[in-house]
């Protein structure tokens, strides 16, 4: 029976309080892993789709200009890519008799992983094949224009947590040109 004066009130447990944050911290440790992974596999898929946009754009325009790839140096190699040209290489910003190539890209993407993810300069190696990676630099991309190999400025454990598998092939060696 009820006493005369004395209000009880529903509340929850201090028990109560204590399971339900323990679960719902449970669930968190569960989703968090998950949403990490996700964020790493939308930059490989990035890492993926941005190298095959430059090595295409690399291998149209060495079959537009007689098997020379785009350079010699960072800022030639970026105009030849993103500019009308003429079959020596020569850059126009418009279309004109004599440049009728290119552009073979809007603007160099973004290389999402590596010593700088986010940049789209682009470090020449014209020495080594494959060119080297370099922690110093600022570019996020590294190529060589004398085998037009294309590739982040990423160490091999970068290179390895994002292309786990065996790497594209390079678009380097000769090209097939019809005449």
């Amino acid at each position: 029976m009820r006493q005369a004066g004395r209000r009880y009130r529903s509340a929850f447990s201090l028990i109560e309080l204590v399971i339900v944050v323990a679960m719902i911290g449970m669930l968190a440790s569960m989703a968090i892993p998950r949403l990490s992974r996700g964020a790493v596999a939308a930059s490989d898929a990035a890492l993926v789709g941005n190298l095959n946009i430059m090595r295409s754009a690399l291998l149209r325009y060495a079959i537009e200009h007689h098997n020379r790839f785009p350079g010699p140096d960072a800022a030639g190699a970026v105009a030849q890519l993103t500019r009308y040209t003429d079959s020596a290489g020569a850059v126009s910003p418009i279309r004109s008799g004599a440049f009728v190539w290119g552009p073979y890209v809007m603007q160099i993407p973004p290389c999402p992983i590596g010593y700088n993810p986010g940049s789209s300069e682009i470090l020449i190696d014209s020495v080594n094949s494959p060119p080297k990676a370099q922690a110093a630099s600022t570019a996020g991309w590294v190529y060589n224009p004398n085998t037009g190999e294309f590739y982040p400025n990423a160490s091999d454990a970068q290179m390895s947590l994002h292309l786990p598998g065996p790497m594209v092939p390079p678009v380097g060696g000769p090209v097939p040109v019809t005449p």
